[in-house]
């Protein structure tokens, strides 16, 4: 196999352990085998006293990693192979694990989407560089899934409820905004991130390194809004996070009016599973924030919303998803709260 059809390569250049999401067509989604090539890696340079870092880039101008490969997990669930997706989801979520605890710096350079799985292996790292083409989003509740690769434990330790406004919305995030929000400990020029990338390959401390190329964004778009956005996702339930968001809007928030438009056509069982996870999450360690979210996956991976949402955005395209309940009125708290009960002997396995 050469170079060119790898998904992922890993390799030792200089003081760095190499990481090159190279699955351009499908946006680096994350298969299985990228997963398993990844957690290697890391195994492998943990003790190599030659690997001072890691650095995990993109072949891809357009994304870092849009997410997890949704359609092959769709397909077989659908075909009842349910324990091959739950297979992709567990080693995913101990990798994400693996990545929040490694003892070495685990810098991603980040310059184009950055959605689900490709979250998982950057946000959790100790240092996250965003590009002029950086965009953050946590979609899930819009094909009835849920944050999941960690956003348990990362999103509720945002400033100012950001984290909870991400996942119950799902809205996207430049550059700008993720660095005054901490989804990114610095900001770069694209046209200097090549440049960057070879630099973490020579010996040294790690902040001179950094240093030169950084660069302060300013407030982002989202600035104006941060009161209303503390406001309404920092209230104690859901229902009273829609009365705060109808409240600005009938107060002249145009920006709360969108939002309110935003979650009426998300999966109203996955804004409920987001927003328990957001209230349960800020208390969590990591490792137990994993097995939360394992927890729920393992419940979803039976369900009819998953397979509903991804067949309306990516399978037959419709953009209507057919939502059980359709309305966040009907989702029973009780069925909510059976997302997160513990799996028994079939809970996720983490070292440490």
């Amino acid at each position: 196999m050469t170079t060119q059809d790898q998904e992922i390569i890993c390799e030792i250049r200089g003081a760095a352990g190499v990481v090159v999401l190279n699955r351009p067509k499908a946006l680096n989604a994350l298969s299985l085998g990228m997963v398993r090539e990844l957690a290697r890696a890391l195994d492998a340079w943990e003790d190599d006293p030659q690997v001072e870092r890691v650095v995990v880039s993109s072949t891809s101008e357009k994304a870092f990693s849009a997410g997890g490969d949704i359609r092959w997990l769709h397909d077989s669930g659908k075909a009842g192979r349910h324990a091959d997706m739950l297979a992709f989801w567990g080693e995913e979520y101990i990798l994400n694990h693996r990545i929040k605890t490694y003892p070495k710096p685990y810098i991603s350079l980040i310059d184009g989407i950055v959605m689900g799985g490709g979250v998982g292996i950057s946000l959790h790292g100790s240092h996250r560089i965003a590009g002029d083409r950086y965009l953050f989003a946590m979609p899930e509740v819009g094909i009835g899934f849920f944050p999941d690769v960690g956003a348990t434990y990362a999103l509720p330790r945002l400033p100012d409820s950001f984290g909870s406004f991400l996942a119950i919305t799902g809205e996207r995030v430049g550059a700008a905004d993720a660095a005054s929000f901490g989804l990114v400990t610095h900001a770069v020029a694209s046209e200097r991130m090549a440049e960057l990338a070879n630099a973490l390959t020579a010996r040294g401390g790690l902040d001179d390194i950094l240093a030169p190329f950084a660069i302060d964004r300013g407030p982002g778009p989202l600035h104006p809004e941060r009161t209303v956005i503390a406001d309404a996702f920092g209230a104690p339930t859901l229902p009273e996070v829609l009365t705060r968001l109808r409240k600005a809007a009938d107060g002249g928030s145009a920006f709360a009016s969108k939002l309110l438009q935003t979650i009426a056509v998300k999966s109203p069982t996955s804004v409920a599973i987001a927003f328990e996870q957001m209230r349960r999450g800020a208390t969590l360690d990591f490792a137990e924030a994993m097995r939360t979210e394992y927890r729920i996956v393992s419940r979803v991976a039976h369900g009819h919303e998953f397979y509903e949402g991804v067949r309306a955005v990516v399978v037959d395209k419709d953009q209507a998803p057919r939502w059980q309940p359709a309305t966040l009125d009907a989702v029973r708290q009780d069925d909510i709260d059976a997302y997160f009960a513990p799996l028994g002997a079939d809970e996720l396995k983490l070292e440490g």
